[in-house]
């Protein structure tokens, strides 16, 4: 794959003191390492991958064992609304997740991945071709575009944005308006 330096990222971090390893300078902090490698990446999107896969199926507990959410996640979730901040991992919210995805499958296509200079981001684009029941819906289509946010936490990875919508297949203006008018 190529992999790309997300330039933006790298020139906002680079600012605020968190790229090129120059120890952070106020209030900064200094890079982990040299970069983030592509088996690192690699790793990364199987694992992404590997966990939406279980998500799809109902699996949240093999989901919650390959993704760690991080304190300050932020979820635009394709239902819309106001963005989630935070993720509770409690039994009821397991339970609830559980009955809300069923029997799913997914086959994730990865559109890009971007690496900040620092070595502490990767961004993941995403395709989820996904075929599940979901809330009280019999199977259908659910493929969406991801964008997903991870942070480097020492060694590990945790999941910091995640971004779906359900806007895979492509739209007339018309319907593109609806979406964006909302319910009437």
């Amino acid at each position: 794959m190529n992999w790309k330096l997300l330039s933006t990222l790298g020139i906002v971090f680079g600012a605020l003191g968190w790229a090129g390893g120059n120890g952070g300078g106020a209030g900064g902090r200094a890079a982990p390492n040299d970069g983030v490698s592509d088996p690192e990446i690699a790793a990364l999107v199987r694992r992404s991958a590997d966990a939406n896969k279980a998500l799809v199926r109902g699996d949240i507990d093999e989901y919650l064992s390959l993704i760690r959410h991080a304190k300050d996640y932020t979820l635009m979730n394709p239902f819309g609304g106001a963005p989630d901040r935070g993720f509770e991992d409690t039994p009821q919210r397991r339970a609830g997740m559980k009955k809300f995805f069923r029997g799913g499958t997914l086959e994730q296509e990865v559109v890009d991945a971007y690496k900040s200079a620092s070595g502490d981001l990767v961004v993941l684009v995403t395709i989820e071709r996904v075929r599940a029941a979901v809330g009280d819906l019999p199977e259908q289509d659910w493929s969406l575009r991801v964008t997903q946010v991870f942070r480097r936490d020492d060694s590990r990875w945790e999941l910091v944005h995640r971004h779906a919508d359900p806007l895979a297949n492509r739209r007339t203006v018309e319907q593109t308006a609806a979406i964006a008018r909302g319910p009437s």
